[in-house]
């Protein structure tokens, strides 16, 4: 890749530990405008900086890996509780690897975006298999794993090891379209091309784990979507956006176009313990393989499904209000149907896709955050077993 440097055989990794541990006297004092751009960017970062995330202490390239996954459209204040819960139960490549799907989809429960999480259950396993069930410090056998693009690669090796990789997230993106004045939406491939270029041109010799941080620091704190603090900026003496009145116009939004609507109902059933029927979703698609409620598309279907599956009388269960849930591509709106002291037609199985669920047992299970505030709004008062 121009500009990087690989890691040669036999190199050692560098040693592990704060992200001010390359700190000089010299990058402290305060730069002037003819430093370069990652020089004065690492100077606001020892000042202003994010320096006490839970994955720097101790950095290691799993840890770094697994808070690059959980930040990818998650705010740092939402993902700290989940990193440390992960790393609490899964402290490792190979604990998370060999650990059941459901436990991984359960601890990332509320978190959103599960495709993330089964790459990363999917990841281990090829680290187990391929890697010594460690992380591999070379960018095409990163980029070779589920759910690791360019961006995350370069971000794990330049935290984890320090080696010379360029990153390109959002923050990222927008930083560089507003210093050098790029118009165009980011996400298309020329600017896109273009911005790859300039991020590896402004690499720094060294420090590559506190600059790394720093434009993602940067990004989210200073130079903002929404009202950025042009006045603190330590390179607003050469940002062409902010020269030209443009700042709010750049980076170019994406050409927008509504929202395709859908509808679900789901059936929330309890039976004469209070226990509700969950089944699992299939192992493609929204909130795969995650245990949902029964999902019908129609009210004749979710009538078949039932009257299936459950004996009791349809016409018995009543509607609960609408939910109304937000995806990428589309926005859902699920009406529930809730019905009480109901029982099979055949044998639940407690191994196979459908079961019973105690509340005990809900904590332990991947659910989507929208079918899990359901069934604690109407499950609150009910004595489960």
């Amino acid at each position: 890749m121009p500009g990087c440097s690989w890691p040669g055989k036999g190199e050692q990794p560098s040693k592990l530990g704060s992200t001010r541990q390359e700190t000089t006297p010299a990058s402290m004092s305060q730069p002037s405008a003819s430093a370069t751009f990652a020089q004065r960017l690492l100077a606001w970062f020892d000042i202003s900086g994010r320096h006490d995330l839970p994955w720097q202490h101790p950095r290691t390239p799993y840890r770094v890996w697994l808070s690059e996954i959980m930040l990818q459209q998650t705010q740092v204040r939402v993902v700290i509780p989940y990193f440390e819960r992960f790393v609490d139960a899964l402290p490792s490549v190979r604990a998370l690897g060999q650990a059941p799907l459901d436990d991984v989809l359960a601890l990332w429960s509320g978190l959103g975006y599960y495709a993330r999480a089964r790459n990363l259950h999917k990841a281990a396993q090829s680290c187990i298999e391929h890697h010594d069930g460690e992380l591999p410090r070379d960018f095409d056998a990163l980029v070779a794993l589920p759910g690791i693009g360019r961006s995350t690669a370069g971000a794990i090796l330049s935290q984890a090891w320090g080696d010379r990789f360029p990153i390109l997230d959002g923050n990222v993106k927008r930083v560089l379209c507003r210093h050098h004045g790029i118009a165009g939406w980011p996400g298309t491939p020329a600017i896109e091309k273009q911005l790859w270029r300039i991020a590896e041109d402004l690499l720094p010799d060294a420090r590559m784990a506190d600059y790394t941080q720093a434009q993602m620091d940067f990004g989210a704190t200073l130079c903002t979507r929404h009202d950025p603090a042009c006045i603190l900026c330590p390179i607003q003496d050469d940002c062409i956006a902010l020269h030209d009145g443009r700042v709010g116009e750049l980076p170019t939004s994406k050409p927008g176009k509504p929202l395709p609507e859908r509808h679900a109902f789901m059936l929330l059933a309890t039976d004469a313990h209070g226990r509700v029927m969950l089944q699992r979703r299939p192992p493609t698609g929204i909130w795969a393989a995650l245990w949902s409620l029964p999902e019908a598309d129609t009210h004749d279907s979710a009538r078949e499904w039932f009257e299936s599956h459950l004996d009791a009388g349809y016409d018995a269960g009543h509607a609960l209000d609408a939910i109304a849930h937000g995806f990428t591509h589309y926005r859902l709106t699920i009406q529930p149907l809730r019905w009480h002291g109901v029982e099979p037609r055949t044998s639940v199985s407690d191994n196979g896709d459908l079961r019973w669920v105690s509340r005990d047992e809900l904590r332990s299970l991947g659910i989507p955050a929208p079918i899990r505030t359901l069934l604690d709004a109407q499950l609150r008062d009910t004595e489960l077993t």
